[in-house]
């Protein structure tokens, strides 16, 4: 196997999650000295275009018909393909796997059509789940699997966290590459309400966002500072003693680095991985976004609670950092080239 294919979703309404896990396997394939390119819209977030970039990637743009993945792949002379996306349709799957060429799909609970010759699901507790499976595919499942990437794995602590209180709690907060749904203003208000001293980053994707953030009425003591995407999340997330994010993949990155997480779960797909996380105190629930919008009192309560309880936020810390050890993208790695 010299040259692999990743067909991955990305988009303004679709956000980022899958480029960034799909970039920590293409970064441990290129680690072994293979070709990847990527097949995906990646002009339609820029910040997502320049991080494939950043790392020599080559990128070809989407195509949606199994015909028009055939070709594709066939002019591309792939080796293999990596599949992460909830947007095509199933029939793309078996047309490309009736080829021959050796296939990955990368799923969320749901398989939502996915055929390949190996699944993964690198999902809390996944492991637990028995879904029926086509003929002929091996299902890898569980945080075992969790795919990385080197900015992670470089800011990863050598031991566990340790409680440390800070006069003024700094709060990082980021809700993917586009926060596509809008959560940056309603937990800036939820964290006004606490009523405590804070210093907050939040990364806002888009003025709008920006603007509404910084509409907020803050109390006394109370500092937020409005960034646009950054190169420097994982930096970011270690010097904060509390990051807010979305549900997502994103999640798992928070665990690995150590931090004391605060969820906020925005959309229903990202519900079975929230719920999982708060059930296993890996990290603290701030609410559904629907709710939270509506009502910011709820989540202001757990805010609070992690702005002033400093051994909660290490044991939150603690807890997240065993949980998730940064190998999985080698396991999936071996698995995809076992396929030759």
């Amino acid at each position: 196997m010299e040259r692999v294919g990743i067909r991955c979703d990305v988009g303004p309404g679709r956000g980022i999650g899958h480029v960034m896990r799909c970039l920590a396997l293409a970064e441990e394939l290129l680690r072994r000295g293979l070709g990847v390119v990527f097949v995906c819209d990646a002009h339609t977030v820029p910040w997502a275009e320049a991080q494939i970039a950043a790392r020599g990637i080559a990128v070809e743009p989407a195509v949606w018909t199994p015909a028009e993945h055939v070709e594709l792949f066939e002019r591309l002379r792939l080796d293999a393909v990596v599949f992460d996306s909830y947007d095509l349709d199933a029939s793309v799957y078996p047309a490309v796997r009736a080829t021959g060429i050796p296939t990955l799909a990368i799923v969320d609970g749901d398989l939502r059509g996915a055929e390949a010759d190996v699944l993964v699901d690198q999902n809390l507790a996944a492991e637990l789940d028995y879904p029926q499976l086509p003929d002929n595919t091996i299902r890898l499942a569980g945080l075992a699997y969790v795919m990385i990437r080197d900015e992670i794995l470089a800011l990863r602590p050598i031991d566990p966290p340790v409680r440390h209180s800070t006069a003024v709690p700094k709060v990082f907060a980021f809700f993917g590459g586009t926060d596509a749904f809008g959560a940056g203003p309603y937990v800036v208000q939820a964290l006004a309400a606490t009523g405590v001293p804070f210093e907050a980053t939040v990364v806002a994707p888009r003025p709008e966002l920006a603007d509404r953030i910084g509409s907020v009425e803050l109390q006394p003591q109370q500092r937020v500072d409005v960034i646009g995407p950054t190169d420097r999340l994982a930096a970011e997330v270690r010097e904060a003693d509390l990051t807010i994010s979305a549900s997502g993949t994103s999640t798992w990155e928070l665990l690995c680095l150590g931090a004391t997480a605060g969820l906020v779960c925005v959309v229903d797909n990202q519900v079975m991985g929230y719920e999982r996380a708060i059930a296993t105190g890996t990290a603290a629930g701030v609410g559904v976004l629907s709710d939270l919008s509506a009502d910011p009192s709820t989540a202001a309560a757990v805010l609070k609670r992690l702005l002033t309880d400093p051994a909660e936020r290490a044991r939150l810390a603690s807890a997240g950092w065993e949980l998730v050890d940064g190998n999985g993208r080698n396991r999936v790695a071996d698995a995809l080239l076992a396929l030759t």
